[in-house]
Formats: structure tokens, sequence, C-alpha cells
């Protein structure tokens, strides 16, 4: 049986992670938007047209860069994972379980 002093530290473990998620999101943004804001500002005084200074492909590779760690980040956070769910580890599980029992019968 898990004490509460257990369940505590798991709780506290998982609000660490989501706060560490957190952060990060909210880092992302600030910098991502501080850098494409300068860089726009940056290309309008070089005389490209709004549009142009917007659609600049450095305008937001930054984001997306940086958006496939923030993703993946998320996925672990989240335990958001499309190819080992908890029934695919429940069927592991059971199924090493099995096995074992079957060498261990094997020798009875």
């Amino acid at each position: 049986m898990e004490t509460d002093s257990e369940k505590r530290k798991r709780a506290e473990k998982r609000i660490e992670e989501l706060k560490g998620f957190y952060i990060h999101l909210i880092v992302y943004i600030l910098v991502n938007s501080f850098v494409s804001g300068n860089k726009i500002i940056r290309n309008l005084n070089n005389g490209e047209t709004f549009g142009e200074a917007l659609w600049d492909f450095g305008t937001f590779a930054l984001w997306g860069f940086w958006g496939i760690g923030i993703f993946f980040h998320g996925v672990k956070t989240f335990h958001l994972n499309p190819f080992f769910s908890k029934d695919w580890e429940e069927r592991q599980i059971k199924k090493y379980m099995d096995e074992e029992q079957k060498d261990f019968d094997k020798y009875r």
C-alpha cells in the first residue's frame, strides 16, 4: 500500500514537471516575440515592406525549430505518447509476467 508521503512526493514531482513546461513555454513566447519583433523592425529599416519583413524565413525560423522542442517537452510532460500508451504498457507487463510464470512452472 502506498503511503501519503509517497503520494505527496509523486504529486510534487508532477507539479515540478508542469512548472518546468509552463516556464519553458513562457520563455519561448517572450524570447521569440522579441527576436521576431527585432527582425521585422530591422527588415523595415532596410527598406522592405511590412509584408516582406513579416514573411521572411528568418522571422519565424526560431519559432519553428524551438517549437519542435516545446512540442516534445509537452508530450513528455503530459504523457502523450501515441506509440507506448498505458494499454500497451499493461499488455507488455502481462506478457512478461506470463512468460516468467511459464519459466517458473517449467522447473517445478
